[in-house]
């Protein structure tokens, strides 16, 4: 147990719809589903979910600071961009962003886990293969870790997202939390 004066730290996941529970209760979301594993596998951690629906990449850079000092993470989980390519937005433009927020997190003293996500193929070779590049070029140049793709063994699968197949139901959070755990876990310690 943790006394008044020490506090679990934190895992700040920051991120869009992905990530805030969209169309699902909150406690059924693979963040909630996170802090019951490390609760379980006895990791002291505390999860904090600051993700917003619909959040882009440049909304993210504005808001990150105030998370970072609100919550002093020790692990942030950065899962953004899935907005910015359904909006057709500029992955260059993207990749700034991202590159700020994870530098953002390091300054701050966190380790940081980049998820990746990709593109449905009708935005041309071109857009979606840079805009999946992305991400794990941006986890090179900073040194980072990185979850590939967000959807890895599912992402085809019809049965497992809401009618807009766009967001994961409530039985695909599971695989959610284990692709995230997967690429996670090595950045925990046991406190």
């Amino acid at each position: 147990m943790w006394g008044a004066a020490q506090a679990a730290p934190n895992i700040l996941v920051f991120g869009d719809s992905l990530s805030a529970s969209y169309g699902i209760a909150e406690k059924r979301g693979w963040v909630s589903l996170l802090g019951e594993r490390l609760k379980r596998e006895r990791f002291d951690y505390s999860v904090v979910n600051a993700s917003i629906s619909g959040e882009t990449t440049a909304g993210g850079v504005g808001r990150l600071p105030r998370m970072l000092e609100m919550h002093r993470p020790a692990v942030v989980v950065l899962e953004l961009g899935a907005n910015d390519g359904l909006r057709g937005l500029s992955v260059p433009t993207m990749k700034k962003n991202l590159a700020a927020m994870i530098a953002m997190a390091q300054k701050a003293g966190a380790r940081v886990l980049l998820v990746g996500i990709r593109m449905p193929p009708n935005y041309g070779p071109e857009y979606t293969n840079a805009f999946e590049a992305s991400f794990g070029e941006l986890a090179k140049e900073h040194r980072t870790a990185v979850l590939p793709y967000l959807f890895d063994g599912f992402g085809e699968k019809r049965e497992l997202f809401l009618p807009d197949r766009i967001h994961p139901n409530e039985e695909a959070q599971k695989l959610l939390l284990e692709n995230v755990w997967k690429a996670l876990k090595p950045l925990l310690g046991k406190n």
